[in-house]
């Protein structure tokens, strides 16, 4: 038997704040919150005619539903870089006799990865909460209290004599 499958991961940067308007933020009927994002894709492709590298953008829209889209939006601002795992979802309507159809993504999770912030500088930010987000662990496979561990100024972490003399390779 053949099984279907609709699985969609990307990686993207959003194109416009999440705000407080209806259309990118609100909660519906049964008291859900939803979240409506657009992130534009880059890709890279080699031109067979010239052989030249051409740089093509794709935008697709997002929909994040559920605490995740309550935790995330202080997070959802233009230039952020997102993971998002999902779903396809086409929308079919008709409007003055005319068919239309639209496809979007419906997110599973969503992971906060670098990209600008109100000060324009870079960062890695995690939204506790997040379904599908990144936790660093301890040793003991257990959360650790902060994102980076304390490995001092040696940068491996070693303080030197951790490994006897002859190394047998």
């Amino acid at each position: 038997m053949a099984t279907d499958l609709n699985h969609v991961v990307l990686v993207g940067r959003l194109t416009r704040d999440v705000g407080n308007d209806e259309r990118s933020f609100g909660y519906v009927s049964n008291g859900q919150a939803r979240a409506n994002v657009s992130i534009a894709v880059n890709r890279s492709r080699k031109d067979a005619a010239s052989g030249n590298w051409i740089e093509e953008a794709n935008f697709f829209d997002v929909t994040i539903w559920g605490k995740q889209a309550e935790n995330l939006k202080p997070y959802l601002t233009k230039g952020k870089q997102i993971a998002v795992d999902g779903y396809l979802k086409q929308d079919r309507w008709e409007k003055d006799g005319q068919k239309f159809s639209r496809i979007s993504i419906v997110a599973n999770s969503v992971q906060l990865l670098g990209g600008r912030t109100d000060g324009g500088q870079s960062s890695n930010s995690f939204a506790g909460g997040a379904s599908g987000g990144f936790q660093p662990r301890n040793d003991f496979g257990q959360p650790a209290a902060n994102s980076m561990p304390d490995f001092g100024n040696d940068s491996f972490g070693m303080s030197g004599g951790d490994f006897p003399e002859d190394i047998p390779f």
